[in-house]
C-alpha cells in the first residue's frame, strides 16, 4: 500500500483545517449593527417601519418626503405624539409601548412590537424626532448612534410626530453601494405605501419626491375605494367588493377585479393582508388563481386585494424581521372561506340590489292593463330531473335574438345582451368539470400518428386506447357531449393536445350551442337561468366576456330623457 508523503500531508491539513480563534461574546455595538442591519436594509424599510408607527399612534394623515439622492427621509404624522420622556426611551434599543410581557408576544395588535425600528435608524443615520402629546410642548430631540440624546430643546410643531433621517447608511458604504438605483427604490416605497394605504383605508397620504409633490392619496371607507387612485384606468365599478364576518372576530375582505374587463399581464396585484399588513400567504395565493384559472384571457392574472382581520392569538408575527412571512393558524379554514367568497363576489345577482319582487309586481300590473305582456317561462320537461337552483335567479327575461348570436333579455336596470355561444359553453364546462364522464363508442375511432404524448394524455383524462395494426389506434371512449357527433374523430385528436383541463374546454366549446343557430324565446331563457347559476357566469372558459349590459341610466343619458322637449325648442 503506497504512503503519503508527509509533507504533502501536512500541507493538506493546514489548508483544510485553519486554526480557529478563542469564541468571545460579541460587543454591544456589533450585535446591535447586525440586527440594525437586518431591519433597515433600504429605503422602503425606513419608510415601512416610520409609516406603521404613524399608524400605530393612530394617525389619520401621514406625509412621506423621500430624496434618495441625499438618503434622507422624512415622515410626518398627526398620532397621539411623544411626552419629553417618551423621546428620551424611543430610541434605546428594545424599547417599544406596545408590549411589556412575554405573553405579549401571542396578542400582537399592533403593526410594531420589537422596539428595534428607531434604534435601528439612529444606528444607521442621523435621527432627529419632533414630536408634541396634545397641550404639552412640543420637543425636538436628536439621537447619537447609540439611541442616546444628544440634543433636546422645545420645538413649535403641531401635535403629532415628525421623524427625520439623513445620512442613511453613511457608515455603511457596502450597504450603499449594493442598493438598487434610485427610481427602482422609488418604485419599492412607492408599493410600500400602497400596501399601507390599502389596509387602512381611512387614512390620507400626501407623499413628496425631494421638493417636488409625488402623489396623494385621498381616505375611503374601504379598499375599492382606494385602488383606482392606485391603478391607472382603473375604476370603481371595475371591481367588485364583498366583506363577510365570522363569529364577530373574523372578517374577510375581498376587492376583485372584473374578470371580464380588469385583469393584469402580470400577477403583481395578487395581495394578501392580515390584521393590517399585507403578507405573503401562497395557500391563499394558490386558491384564488385555481378558482379564477378559467375565467380570465390566456396569459392573464386577477387584480385582487384580500384582507383578514382574525384574533391575534391565531398569528405569529416573530418570524422574519420586516414582519413579511407569519404563520397563520387555520390556514385551510381560510382557503375554505376565500373559495366561498369568491363564488358569491362572481354571482350576477350579487352585484345587483334592486327588489326584483316590485318591479315583477309593477309589469304585472301593466299586464293586466294591456300596456306590458310577461309571460312566465314555460318549464321544460326535460330539465324537471335537474337539482333546483342553488340561488334565487335574477328578473332576465329574454325578449329576442339579434343576428342569432346574441339573446337580447330584460333586465330591470335596463338591456342584456348575451352571446349565446359561450353562455352555453361555460354552463356545459362547469357541467363537465363536476361530472367528466365518457361514453363507449361501439365501433371504436380508429386515428393515426399519435405521439407517445398524445396517448399520455388520452389515458389520463380517462380514456382506453389499443394499438389497431401500423401506426394505429383505437379509441373507446369519448366525452358524452362529443360521442354522437359526426366530428367526434377530430374532436378526440384535439383532446389529445392537452390535460384534463383542457380537454374540458375543448368538449365545451365544441359542444355548445353555435352562432348563427336560431333559438325559441322558450330555449333562450333556459339558457339564462342555466348560465346564471354558473359559478363564474362573467366570461367563458377563454376568458371571453360573455354579456354586456345596457343600463336604463346609460340609456336615458344617450337619449336624452332628462331634456324638457318644450324649453329644448325655446316654448
Amino acid at each position: 500500500m503506497p504512503v503519503s508523503s508527509p509533507s504533502l500531508s501536512l500541507r493538506a491539513s493546514s489548508t483544510v483545517s485553519p486554526t480557529l480563534s478563542t469564541i468571545a461574546t460579541l460587543p454591544d455595538d456589533v450585535v446591535h449593527a447586525i440586527a440594525a442591519g437586518e431591519v433597515i436594509d433600504s429605503i422602503a424599510a425606513v419608510v415601512r417601519e416610520l409609516a406603521e408607527n404613524a399608524l400605530d399612534a393612530g394617525a389619520s394623515r401621514i406625509a412621506v418626503s423621500v430624496d434618495p439622492q441625499q438618503w434622507r427621509i422624512r415622515v410626518a404624522d398627526n398620532g397621539c405624539g411623544m411626552t419629553c420622556d417618551d423621546l428620551q426611551q424611543a430610541a434605546r434599543p428594545h424599547s417599544t409601548s406596545k408590549i411589556n410581557h412575554i405573553d405579549d408576544l401571542g396578542r400582537i395588535t399592533s403593526l410594531g412590537f420589537r422596539g428595534e425600528a428607531l434604534h435601528s435608524l439612529a444606528q444607521l443615520a442621523q435621527l432627529d424626532i419632533y414630536s408634541r402629546q396634545g397641550d404639552d410642548p412640543g420637543w425636538h430631540a436628536s439621537y447619537s448612534r447609540h439611541g442616546r440624546i444628544t440634543r433636546l430643546v422645545p420645538a413649535a410643531v403641531a401635535p403629532g410626530t415628525v421623524v427625520e433621517v439623513q445620512q442613511l447608511f453613511q457608515r455603511w458604504q457596502q450597504r450603499r453601494d449594493a442598493l438598487p438605483s434610485p427610481p427602482q427604490q422609488l418604485r419599492a416605497v412607492q408599493r410600500t405605501l400602497y400596501d399601507l394605504a390599502l389596509c387602512h383605508p381611512q387614512v390620507s397620504w400626501q407623499v413628496r419626491k425631494g421638493s417636488k409633490p409625488w402623489f396623494s392619496l385621498s381616505p375611503g371607507q374601504n379598499a375599492q375605494q382606494i385602488l383606482p387612485q392606485l391603478l391607472r384606468g382603473v375604476r370603481r365599478n371595475d371591481l367588485y367588493y364583498s366583506h363577510s364576518e365570522y363569529n364577530h372576530s373574523e372578517t374577510l375582505e375581498l376587492v376583485l377585479g372584473r374578470p371580464d374587463r380588469c385583469h393584469r399581464g402580470r400577477p403583481d396585484w395578487l395581495k394578501f393582508a392580515v390584521n393590517g399588513r399585507v403578507v405573503n400567504l401562497p395557500n391563499l395565493e394558490q386558491t384564488l388563481l385555481s378558482v379564477l384559472s378559467r375565467s380570465l384571457p390566456r396569459n392573464r392574472y386577477p387584480l385582487c386585494f384580500l384582507h383578514l382581520h382574525v384574533p391575534p392569538q391565531q398569528i405569529d408575527w416573530n418570524r422574519h424581521p420586516a414582519k413579511r412571512e407569519i404563520y397563520l393558524q387555520n390556514s385551510d379554514h381560510w382557503q375554505t372561506q376565500l373559495r366561498e367568497a369568491l363564488h358569491r363576489t362572481l354571482a350576477l345577482d350579487s352585484h345587483d340590489g334592486r327588489d326584483h319582487s316590485r318591479v315583477r309586481q309593477l309589469l304585472r300590473v301593466q299586464e293586466s292593463s294591456g300596456q306590458y305582456h310577461v309571460q312566465d317561462t314555460p318549464i321544460d320537461p326535460t330539465q324537471a330531473s335537474q337539482k333546483p337552483p342553488e340561488r334565487p335567479l335574477m328578473p332576465l327575461r329574454a325578449i329576442g335574438q339579434a343576428n342569432r348570436t346574441y339573446i337580447v333579455a330584460e333586465h330591470p336596470d335596463g338591456l342584456w345582451l348575451v352571446e349565446q355561444h359561450i353562455a352555453h359553453e361555460r354552463v356545459i364546462y362547469e357541467q363537465l368539470c363536476q361530472d367528466w364522464a365518457l361514453q363507449d363508442l361501439d365501433p371504436p375511432i380508429i386515428l393515426s400518428g399519435l405521439t407517445t404524448a398524445q396517448l399520455d394524455n388520452l389515458q389520463h383524462i380517462g380514456i382506453t386506447v389499443d394499438p389497431f395494426g401500423d401506426g394505429l389506434w383505437a379509441l373507446r371512449q369519448a366525452p358524452i357531449p362529443l360521442a354522437q357527433r359526426d366530428d367526434c374523430a377530430d374532436a378526440l385528436r384535439e383532446l389529445s393536445q392537452g390535460s384534463l383541463e383542457e380537454a374540458q374546454v375543448a368538449t365545451a366549446c365544441r359542444s355548445a350551442i353555435r352562432n348563427g343557430t336560431l333559438l325559441t324565446l322558450k330555449e333562450m331563457q333556459q339558457l339564462l337561468d342555466r348560465w346564471q347559476q354558473t359559478r363564474n357566469p362573467h366570461t367563458c372558459p377563454h376568458g371571453r366576456p360573455i354579456y354586456l349590459p345596457l343600463n336604463e341610466s346609460s340609456l336615458g343619458r344617450y337619449f336624452r330623457r332628462s331634456w324638457v322637449i318644450g324649453k329644448s325648442h325655446g316654448i
